[in-house]
């Protein structure tokens, strides 16, 4: 028995694996050998086949160059056999690793973080997300330590060449055969990620005029002013550029943020909307049911509503939205922030496949972007982050006496949502109501009230 991993207190893995500060935290070289070596044990033979193996992927940060081999060490030393795919999206990494039959697929990154952080997401031989369960299960094994494989019975590594074109292939299947993008111009920023290569490689494929940012990176430019969480430097190229649509993905390419021609972003919301009528024409919808999350905007609702389908919320996080799509057998599910799960076709939010998709109905609507991708009116919602609190504030009495109390003067017009973020050590606050101006009083209010509680918590 060789046990590297002890405290037994902390969990390791939050809504999306495991994500932290690289050597600060628990992301290091030696939690990645420790996980390795604890999940491939607990993998090893469920695809089936004779050999045991894992895909392995990874981003473009600096520390993917560290944490690749530590991964492939652990999992060769307890008998599994290695791919790794180099650069690639998230979603390219559960679609092989079901295709090609592996144990289970890793993918290196810390998607939409900067590039000192970096994580470690796990998929079952199936190409989905692990559960708490099983999570806690590996964690478990991390504790007491793996039973290493007979020098005879090491597991062997490669580099797997023909990646990139496996997933292309992929995500053009979204498109009918009779359909492609020519004639659409578009700016795509693939944030310095692990889209850089794949992602301008599809839309040349499929006929579209691509201007490209963001496909430069360093190691350290991951995410950094560009991409989907920066998404104003494409917004501002699709303008200049007179382009049909920009588009803007994360730095592990498993969301999506659009631009309209005049350089305006559109809410994730409304791309949820258009996708739902139109599965919802073409009958594509099981029980007429959306899956959203608590931070969904009740302009959606109301759409949706009209509409005769219903909204189901989920707490924050994709993999909470691909359960709850599971288990009801829904087929659309998404947030804000550009995650969209189409499971007709991918297992996990994928931007790029998104992207492709409302390009291709754009491009048969007709119409401009700025009218075509807003399907509905938002109701005004602010977002505010709290950085350096104590998450024992939000079950203060004197915050949830205060929240109450805004909530009732919001009425059923109104929503107000308090959560610790799973990804970053932030507190959010996100107030909705029809009164702008009382969004804005009533998130201040809350705020400074959370600040307040925050202090006194400091100096007891």
């Amino acid at each position: 028995m060789n046990k590297l991993y002890s405290n037994s207190n902390q969990r390791l893995f939050g809504t999306d694996g495991i994500r932290g500060t690289v050597n600060a935290g628990k992301v290091t070289a030696l939690t990645a050998v420790n996980l390795a070596m604890a999940a491939g044990e607990y993998f090893y033979g469920k695809a089936g086949t004779k050999k045991s193996r894992v895909l392995i992927g990874k981003d473009t940060r600096l520390s993917g160059y560290m944490l690749e081999p530590a991964l492939v060490a652990g999992f060769t030393s307890v008998g599994l056999d290695s791919i790794t795919t180099g650069p690639l999206p998230t979603p390219a990494i559960a679609h092989l690793t079901r295709v090609l039959r592996c144990d289970l697929g890793v993918m290196i990154s810390a998607s939409h973080n900067p590039y000192e952080d970096n994580g470690l997401k796990l998929f079952g031989a199936d190409g989905f997300k692990l559960n708490d369960e099983v999570e806690n299960e590996i964690q478990l094994r991390m504790e007491k330590g793996p039973t290493l494989a007979k020098s005879e019975l090491l597991g062997r590594a490669r580099r797997m060449e023909d990646a990139i074109g496996r997933y292309s292939e992929f995500v053009k299947q979204i498109l009918p055969k009779h359909q492609d993008l020519n004639g659409m111009k578009v700016v795509l920023d693939c944030a310095n990620g692990a889209s850089y290569k794949v992602g301008p490689e599809v839309l040349f494929e499929l006929g579209a005029e691509a201007i490209v940012i963001g496909v430069k990176p360093n190691g350290r430019n991951i995410n950094l002013d560009c991409g989907a969480m920066f998404p104003n430097k494409m917004a501002n190229t699709t303008k200049l550029e007179e382009a049909d649509l920009g588009i803007a993905l994360d730095g592990d390419a498993d969301r999506v943020i659009f631009s309209d021609e005049n350089g305006d972003i559109i809410h994730g919301d409304q791309i949820i909307a258009l996708l739902a009528k139109e599965m919802k024409i073409n009958n594509e919808l099981n029980n007429d049911r959306v899956v959203g999350t608590l931070m969904s905007n009740l302009g959606l609702e109301n759409f949706l509503k009209d509409l005769k389908i219903n909204l189901y919320r989920t707490k924050v996080g994709d993999r909470y939205i691909l359960d709850e799509m599971i288990k009801s057998n829904s087929k659309l599910g998404g947030e804000p922030s550009g995650h969209i799960l189409l499971t007709d076709f991918a297992k996990t939010g994928d931007g790029l496949l998104t992207a492709i998709k409302v390009l291709s109905l754009l491009k048969k609507s007709g119409m401009k972007a700025s009218e075509f991708l807003r399907p509905f009116k938002l109701v005004p919602q602010s977002l505010k982050n709290l950085k350096n609190i104590n998450k024992e504030v939000l079950s203060n009495e004197t915050v949830t006496k205060l929240v109450n109390k805004k909530q009732k003067l919001l009425g059923n017009n109104g929503r107000i949502l308090l959560r610790a973020s799973g990804t970053e050590d932030l507190i959010r606050i996100m107030v909705e109501a029809e009164n702008k101006d009382q969004v804005a009083e009533v998130t201040k209010d809350i705020a400074d009230k959370i600040i307040e509680q925050n202090d006194i918590l400091k100096n007891k």
